[in-house]
C-alpha cells in the first residue's frame, strides 16, 4: 500500500530562497560595482568552507570585510553590515511561492534553516507565509549539517505524532542537507537549483554526491508529481 510523507522538511536558503541572486543584488545596490558572479561565489564558497563563528547571517560580515578589497568594494563596516541584513530581502525562486501553495494542500510544511529568526522571518514573507511550523539556528542552536539539528526537528515534529518515518526532507545543499538526511535514513529530494549551470556556485562543494530519492531540478516538478498523487514514502 502507497504511504504518503505526513510532513516536508525545508531547507530555505538555496532551496526556495535564491540568495545567490540575493547576494550579488546586493552589492549591485550598496555598492555599485559590477561583479563577475562566478568568480565572488567561487570565493564566497571557499570563505564558508573555512568555517565561520557568527551564525547565519552575521557570518556574511566578515566574509564582506574580507572580500572587499579583492573585488573592489567598499572596505567599511557600514557597507559589511548593511550586506547583512540584505538578507532578510533576497528573492524567492521563481517557482517557490506557488510551488509552496500547492504543497501546503497535501502536507504540513516545515522550515528547518540555519537562517537566524530575523532574517527568516523576512524570507518567510517572501515566500507567502507557506510554513506550519519552523525551526531556525536561533531554535536549534547548532547548523545543519550537524545531526542535532535534524534531532531537534524531529522532537518538534514529534509533539504534533510525525515521526522520522513520515517525514520527506526537500533540499539543494548536497553538504547541509542531503547527505546527512539520507544517513539519518530519511527520504529525500534534492532540487538541483543549478542543474542548468553546472558547479556549486555559493554552496559548499562535497566530492561525492549522495543519491537521493527524488531529484528535481525546481521545486514546481516535486509540487507537480505531489498533485498527482505520486510523492510516496520510501523508508519508515
Amino acid at each position: 500500500m502507497a504511504r504518503f510523507p505526513k510532513a516536508l522538511t525545508f531547507d530555505v536558503v538555496g532551496t526556495l530562497i535564491d540568495f545567490e541572486s540575493g547576494m550579488m543584488d546586493a552589492l549591485q545596490k550598496l555598492c555599485g560595482v559590477a561583479i563577475e558572479r562566478e568568480a565572488f561565489l567561487s570565493a564566497y564558497r571557499g570563505m564558508r568552507a573555512r568555517g565561520q563563528t557568527l551564525p547565519f547571517p552575521q557570518d556574511l560580515k566578515p566574509i564582506y570585510l574580507q572580500l572587499a578589497a579583492r573585488f573592489g568594494l567598499p572596505e567599511t563596516e557600514a557597507y559589511a553590515d548593511a550586506f547583512v541584513y540584505a538578507a532578510k530581502d533576497w528573492p524567492a525562486f521563481a517557482d517557490s511561492v506557488e510551488a509552496m501553495q500547492r504543497l501546503g494542500r497535501h502536507f504540513k510544511l516545515v522550515a528547518m534553516t540555519n537562517t537566524q529568526r530575523w532574517a527568516f522571518s523576512g524570507m518567510e514573507k517572501t515566500l507567502g507565509m507557506p510554513f506550519h511550523d519552523s525551526i531556525t539556528v536561533d531554535d536549534a542552536l547548532c547548523e545543519k549539517p550537524d545531526t542535532a539539528f535534524f534531532g531537534f526537528a524531529r522532537g518538534r515534529l514529534s509533539r504534533d505524532g510525525i515521526l522520522q518515518g513520515d517525514i520527506l526532507h526537500v533540499a539543494q545543499s548536497q553538504y547541509h542537507d542531503i547527505g546527512v538526511a539520507r544517513k539519518l535514513g530519511y527520504t529525500v529530494c534534492w532540487i538541483e537549483r543549478r542543474k542548468a549551470i553546472g558547479g556549486f556556485g555559493g554552496t559548499i562543494a562535497v566530492e561525492t554526491l549522495t543519491k537521493p530519492d527524488y531529484h528535481f531540478s525546481t521545486l514546481k516538478e516535486l509540487a507537480d508529481l505531489a498533485d498527482q498523487g505520486g510523492l510516496q514514502m520510501l523508508y519508515s
